[in-house]
């Protein structure tokens, strides 16, 4: 026997791609589809391909996937993205990790049993991106680690607007096969999101009290660019590759300059209202 799983995929105008997901993990014992508002056909696509299709605002990533996973009718969750597959050796392991002599996959148990705390409580896989047409095999392309496999009794999703991960005390396994991320959007796409997430961090980071220096701005692009193009050899991926790295070192350039940005506006701000006070 296995755990049941629950693959939960959280969607917004993804009718190209969500057919494709669903796909991918028929393997599982359920597929939910958690839509934040979508005005193309996905949620007719998801029903159709025999998911279970609900909608909620948007929360931000983390707490949506938070959301998503707390719906799920099995304690084992699969979290995927609209644009990823399950490759088929990523799927026989999967199966393989949730092979068990007695089903204690749960559903809707509040806590783990004992057999199941002694078990990793996530699985870490590798995921492949695919970027102007082709898929990286290095740098930051590959592979790019992210546990998506995981027990919602002792793992969750962080609270973090973007770039959130899942969260656990417990043991963390690998998982052979790669989780392939093709979104197929444009250049100027891509760089657009680079920017809103850069402004979200920026905001999360002042959000927390945390502040930047010019070293920060500085040196943050160029350690990233010389740890992924260099070191885990980016430059192999071509063209491709570079460019990939060179928005990610960009986007860390923004992240930090962003910060440093509204520093300075806060800093004149309460420069103005002490001399305005002293006149």
């Amino acid at each position: 026997m296995r755990k049941p799983i629950s693959a939960v995929i959280i969607t917004r105008n993804e009718a190209s791609h969500i057919a494709q997901c669903i796909a991918s993990v028929d393997f599982c014992d359920e597929v939910l589809v958690v839509d934040s508002g979508s005005t193309d056909a996905t949620m007719h696509i998801a029903t159709a391909r025999g998911a279970r299709v609900l909608h909620q605002r948007w929360l931000g990533f983390g707490p949506q996937k938070r959301f998503a996973a707390a719906q799920a009718r099995h304690d084992w969750v699969l979290a995927l993205d609209a644009d990823e597959r399950v490759t088929p050796e990523l799927r026989a392991s999967i199966e393989q990790a949730m092979r068990s002599d007695k089903d204690t996959g749960g559903t809707g148990d509040t806590e783990a049993t004992a057999a199941d705390r002694s078990q990793p409580a996530a699985w870490v896989m590798a995921r492949r991106n695919r970027f102007m047409g082709r898929w990286l095999r290095f740098g930051e392309g590959y592979p790019d680690d992210c546990v998506r496999l995981f027990d919602r009794r002792r793992a969750q999703w962080s609270d973090d607007t973007v770039h959130e991960r899942v969260l656990t005390t417990g043991r963390i396994d690998r998982l052979d096969g790669d989780l392939l991320h093709d979104s197929a959007e444009s250049l100027d796409d891509y760089l657009a999101k680079q920017n809103l997430y850069s402004s979200l961090q920026a905001e999360a980071m002042l959000a927390d009290g945390k502040s930047v220096s010019a070293v920060q701005v500085v040196a943050s692009p160029l350690v990233r660019f010389l740890k992924f193009y260099l070191l885990r050899q980016g430059f192999r991926d071509g063209l491709p590759g570079l460019v990939h790295i060179a928005i990610g070192c960009f986007a860390s350039f923004a992240k930090y300059a962003k910060v440093a940005c509204a520093q300075r506006r806060a800093h004149a701000k309460r420069a103005d209202q002490a001399s305005v006070s002293a006149s």
